[in-house]
């Protein structure tokens, strides 16, 4: 089994080529397509459909069976840009079910990425993936409103915590992190609407630094910060933090301790949210 590494300057760099041309789905769907993985092929064409989901491992044991919900980009092992193989990407992976708020909200040692009251009465924690389709759509057409009506009016603390699926992302995600605090919900709102215009099979580090370049992070800065392998673990620590606390794929939610695996929207948020607000449950997450 090839060992799997992400790219940095220490390792060499697949092809820097240009993406191939063509329609959206072509280039989502060549990212979450790696060359000599022919099972994959099962797991596109399922994507065409509802989500790219995860791959039995080498084993023949499968993916939970959240993984049939519709919605989600699930999480393929073998393209993990933080993983170092397929085998240690799902061997022996430790799972906490039913997690407690209290586990939900551990942190590494990187800080929280979040928006609204820190002593809001509700917590919503997102794990994206900055090349996943679906993640996007729920950026593009709920998170607005999400914001509006619940972030901005002191009702929701919002958490957004990483979880790449395919080397361009985990490039993208280390730029993200590179970017100053203050820009961090900008670039990656900036990450999603450009989304086509910068995931591919390849790993291209020239159109994520153009769009980080466009809040001010230097090729410099990028370079840099794909160096730092204490970033890099950093950034690995939450997406298997994720994983041990059952995230499978993108875009995942935890809403007060309760996980979501798939893509949700405004009606179904409200179900679940103001019935919290209204004083069933609605305590601060960890609090």
């Amino acid at each position: 089994m090839p060992t799997v590494r992400f790219d940095h300057p220490a390792a060499p760099l697949a092809s820097a080529g240009s993406a191939p041309t063509g329609a959206v789905r072509e280039r989502l769907s060549k990212a979450c397509a790696p060359k000599r993985l022919a099972a994959l092929a099962l797991v596109c064409s399922a994507a065409a459909l509802s989500a790219c989901a995860e791959l039995p491992s080498l084993s023949g044991v499968m993916a939970t069976d959240a993984a049939g919900q519709s919605g989600a980009t699930l999480d393929t092992p073998r393209f993990n840009p933080f993983a170092d193989t397929l085998e240690t990407a799902t061997k022996g992976r430790e799972v906490i079910r039913n997690p407690t708020p209290e586990q939900v909200m551990q942190v590494g040692e990187l800080p929280e990425m979040a928006l609204g009251r820190p002593d809001a009465p509700l917590t919503i924690v997102e794990y994206a993936s900055l090349s996943c389709p679906y993640s996007r759509r729920f950026h593009l057409e709920t998170f607005p409103t999400l914001k509006r009506e619940y972030i901005d009016t002191g009702k929701v603390r919002f958490i957004l915590r990483e979880f790449p699926i395919g080397k361009q992302s985990g490039l993208a995600t280390i730029a993200l992190r590179c970017a100053p605090p203050e820009k961090h919900f900008e670039l990656f709102d900036r990450f999603m609407s450009q989304q086509p215009t910068w995931v591919s099979q390849e790993v291209r580090p020239d159109p994520i630094a153009e769009i980080a370049g466009e809040v001010g992070l230097t090729w410099p800065q990028f370079e840099a910060c794909r160096a730092d392998q204490r970033l890099i673990a950093r950034l690995n620590w939450i997406k298997e933090r994720g994983r041990t606390l059952g995230v499978i794929g993108t875009p995942n939610f935890f809403i007060q301790g309760r996980l979501i695996k798939s893509v949700i929207g405004m009606k179904e948020l409200r179900e679940i949210v103001e019935p919290m607000l209204a004083g069933r449950g609605a305590v601060p997450a960890g609090g």
